[in-house]
């Protein structure tokens, strides 16, 4: 059931967003960037999404790019929705290009490998119908 997902311990999360802005210094987008991609992404643009905020990062390593929203009151559940794609000019999103449900801290990570194209990302938070998406960005 994708509502309990993210509602582990507090600890964890604490954790994680520490990790997250160690490994991401130096922004101010990604001072609230929780690491919800994992090690290696940094912070390369970001979107407010109503209550919460879309951040797409990028690991030159390995050339995915990432996207988690985060909630800007954390252990609240409330809708949250993270998209990511390679650009394109429909509306539809397929199932594998987006995460969405009622979490209390993040929606995602969501993953796509994008060396030398566009991506489509964005995302909401608290309220279903305000999706925000930044279309054919980060092209690279």
């Amino acid at each position: 059931m994708p509502q309990f997902k993210r509602l582990g311990s507090v600890a964890a999360v604490v954790g994680m967003t520490a990790a997250g802005m160690i490994a991401t210094t130096g922004t101010a987008q990604a001072a609230s960037y929780n690491g919800g991609c994992g090690s290696g992404y940094s912070v390369i643009g970001s979107k407010d999404v109503g209550d919460g905020t879309a951040y797409i990062t990028y690991n030159s390593s390995n050339g995915y790019n990432c996207v988690v929203t985060v909630s800007d009151t954390p252990g609240t559940a409330m809708y949250l929705d993270a998209r990511l794609r390679i650009h394109r000019t429909d509306a539809v999103w397929k199932a594998n290009e987006y995460d969405a449900g009622t979490f209390k801290y993040y929606a995602g990570p969501v993953y796509i490998k994008a060396v030398d194209t566009c991506v489509d990302y964005g995302g909401s938070a608290g309220n279903a119908s305000y999706i925000q998406i930044n279309y054919g960005v980060h092209c690279g």
